[in-house]
């Protein structure tokens, strides 16, 4: 059998199965996978089981009542199924970008290989970022949420546009697909405990936000978390590929400026949310209709934003304070060991005095050097 096309080229074929064909070929394997559930949906006995996979369920609008009516849904079961077609889709898209225009990129950069990693986790943050705070800028254009905010406890819980559902069905499968992208993109040891803390925590706000219909305040936080989080890394790139002093004070003094407001505007947001508006209305726990506003979410929610809002904030500042001491410190000249530099003056002590005397005396003085010393009686 001959190995599928990879991301990496090779004069030899991995063996099948093995761990280099499976990272080398990730993408065409797991595309071969997505396919079965395309292909299902052609065929009528499995085109339901392949629907619920691949198209958004849970609609809760009556369309026969109205026909014009805007399609709503809600939470559900079935958007695990729709979350792990699309975690396939975007691990697919992940190694498209990587191997097609960032492994591209990085060649004629001639980066060493930590600049590269740093290099290629920027990169793929970057896209990530900037295509879901557009999307989510998208949304809250379109379903007005920022100039009618008092809407966010006025409706909770509202039900979710089609747009919405599946934004969030993408943030689910991204922080999933980041799991099995440390095996396939062969991350070193010391960086797997950061990279998996981090992509839990996303997936951790983002899936709590989603089931207990915070959707829409959610939106808005993400938006400002990814916008700010997307200059630090743009700014990043700009050392790296610049190198140019000035170029990257203003790239770092714009994400640093606006990752700081990012963190201070997400606590006051979350503060008038769930400890001001949700407690104009009333009270009431209802699985069944996804109502989750009691006193307890409202103190967790808040504890939980602003101790990792306050966290990240710190972690900033200090980072911040130890690079000014960095760059304010004074450049500390290596100064020689006293005892070689002893050495070396006793050795050069002699011809300075040499050096004192004309050219005629100086050859004198070797001659008589060399001679051999009269015994004395």
């Amino acid at each position: 059998m001959v190995a599928m096309k990879g991301r990496k080229s090779s004069s030899k074929n991995p063996p099948i199965l093995s761990h280099e064909f499976v990272i080398q070929n990730h993408a065409d394997i797991i595309s071969c996978v997505a396919m079965v559930f395309v292909i299902g949906l052609m065929m009528q006995v499995t085109s339901p089981w392949a629907y619920t996979f691949i198209a958004i369920n849970h609609n809760i609008t009556n369309t026969t009542e109205d026909p014009t009516a805007a399609i709503k849904y809600t939470t559900g079961w079935k958007d695990a199924c729709a979350v792990f077609f699309y975690f396939l889709i975007t691990i697919i898209m992940h190694a498209v970008l990587q191997e097609y225009v960032f492994d591209k990129i990085s060649k004629r950069l001639h980066l060493s290989k930590v600049k590269l990693s740093k290099f290629n986790e920027s990169s793929q943050l970057i896209v990530f970022y900037g295509l879901s705070a557009l999307w989510a800028i998208d949304i809250i254009i379109r379903e007005n949420i920022l100039l009618n905010i008092w809407a966010l406890w006025e409706d909770y819980p509202a039900p979710m546009s089609f747009s919405l559902k599946l934004f969030f069905i993408c943030q689910l499968a991204y922080w999933l697909h980041c799991y099995p992208e440390l095996y396939f993109q062969r991350v070193k040891k010391e960086d797997i405990p950061q990279r998996v803390v981090y992509a839990t925590i996303g997936l951790f706000f983002t899936s709590v936000a989603y089931y207990f219909n915070f959707q829409q305040l959610a939106v808005i936080l993400l938006t400002l978390h990814y916008v700010g989080d997307a200059l630090l890394h743009s700014a990043r790139l700009v050392h790296f590929i610049g190198q140019k002093e000035k170029q990257t004070r203003l790239s770092f003094l714009l994400a640093n400026s606006t990752y700081a407001f990012v963190r201070v505007a997400t606590i006051i947001l979350s503060c008038v949310v769930f400890l001001y508006g949700l407690r104009q209305v009333e009270f009431k726990f209802d699985y069944v209709t996804g109502t989750f506003n009691t006193p307890a979410v409202h103190f967790a929610a808040i504890f939980t934003i602003s101790l990792f809002q306050g966290y990240l904030l710190y972690l900033f500042v200090a980072k911040q304070i130890k690079r000014a001491r960095e760059n304010a410190a004074p450049v500390v000249v290596k100064t020689k060991p006293k005892q070689k530099q002893r050495k070396r003056e006793g050795k050069k002590s002699v011809l300075s005095e040499d050096d004192d005397l004309p050219e005629v005396d100086q050859a004198t003085k070797n001659n008589l050097r060399s001679r051999p010393s009269a015994k004395t009686k």
